[in-house]
């Protein structure tokens, strides 16, 4: 059966040569047998699959906290729809879909519960501070399967560490990075999938309208989610087809994945929009001021009271204020408020809408 890996590596041959081969992996922090059915990314994404963090992320908050509607999005819709725009990239440009894949099926394996209000307030009160993609590389290193980890390659744990973006540019700072290409897709991937998804539950929130989208990002991106997402994955191939097999004559270190800068200032645009309209507001309402107090409450807690951490935070013996983000950012939404609401009942009573 190791001609069913081999056929399967063979495959990667005919990849652009800017691609990056799972037979020349840097390999894992404990080496293992080669896989009988898999490339090491193939398996590196089953791994993530099947771990406990990607299970909860079904019921983690994407943007808006404690939806009452069953179509808004979750961390986990997010999640996919990042390997769904990663694999469409990947494949236009002749990139390695089961790398892309791979990281985007682990890049939020480390968020918290209620979106970037949990990660905020974590981040505030744990003294080494807090981020969700250093947290996420944490997750399968560390913390899955009782803290042996996922023992995922090398590519996949830099891929997943590498997604965050600054506020001000939705690219990020690529150029100075020095990651793969199929890392670079993810975090662009990552950014389209959110900016298109987040508009559209905002929309079905009453939140906003198309109408109120910014003029300059529907007159260049387009006036509905489908425009959007074509024009922004189309830009990203066209504009980085040196990073394709027909774009191979180029310098490596001049191949990145990349936006056109008008498109890149139109979704900008349209990002900063979302954060003063719909991100930064849905933290500083009814239900995200008491996810604040719950989220504090449940770390301080486990601060004071660290032999109430489950064993499986506990392995390493590292000092209490590690063990308490790890197993209060590991959380789902609703987990937290039936526990906050047991050490310090009425809590969250002044939230009418956590819909539990």
């Amino acid at each position: 059966m190791d001609d069913v890996r081999h056929r399967l590596e063979l495959k990667e041959e005919g990849l652009s040569p800017h691609a990056t081969k799972s037979s020349e992996s840097r390999g894992r922090l404990t080496p293992e047998e080669p896989p009988l059915l898999r490339t090491e990314f193939q398996r590196d994404r089953d791994r993530i699959i099947h771990s406990n963090a990607f299970r909860r992320l079904k019921h983690k908050t994407q943007v808006f906290i404690a939806p009452t509607g069953d179509h808004y999005v979750t961390r986990l819709t997010h999640t996919l729809d990042v390997a769904q725009v990663g694999r469409t990239i990947a494949r236009a440009l002749n990139l390695n879909e089961d790398l892309v894949e791979a990281i985007a099926l682990g890049h939020d394996l480390g968020h918290t519960p209620f979106g970037h209000v949990g990660e905020e307030e974590l981040d505030i009160l744990h003294s080494e501070g807090f981020q969700h993609a250093a947290q996420s590389v944490r997750v399968v290193e560390h913390l899955e399967k009782n803290g042996d980890g996922l023992n995922l390659t090398g590519e996949v744990r830099e891929g997943i560490g590498a997604h965050s973006k600054p506020r001000d540019n939705i690219m990020g700072a690529l150029k100075e990075d020095v990651v793969t290409l199929e890392a670079q897709i993810c975090r662009i991937s990552d950014a389209v999938a959110y900016l298109n998804h987040d508009i559209g539950d905002a929309i079905r929130a009453g939140v906003l309208s198309e109408d109120d989208l910014p003029t300059e990002s529907k007159r260049v991106l387009g006036t509905s989610h489908s425009q959007r997402i074509g024009t922004l994955v189309c830009d990203i191939v066209e504009f980085s087809w040196n990073a394709s097999e027909a774009g191979a004559g180029r310098d490596a270190d001049s191949v990145v994945i990349a936006m056109s800068p008008a498109v890149q200032s139109a979704a900008n645009v349209l990002r900063e929009f979302m954060f003063q309209k719909v991100y930064l507001p849905a933290g500083e309402g009814e239900l995200g001021l008491q996810a604040r107090a719950v989220i504090g409450l449940l770390y301080n807690r486990f601060l004071q009271h660290p032999e109430e951490i489950p064993t499986e935070y506990r392995v390493r013996e590292e000092p209490a204020s590690r063990m308490a983000v790890d197993y209060v950012s590991g959380m789902t939404d609703y987990f937290p408020l039936h526990m906050a609401e047991e050490i310090q009942p009425g809590i969250t009573a002044g939230a009418s809408r956590w819909g539990h």
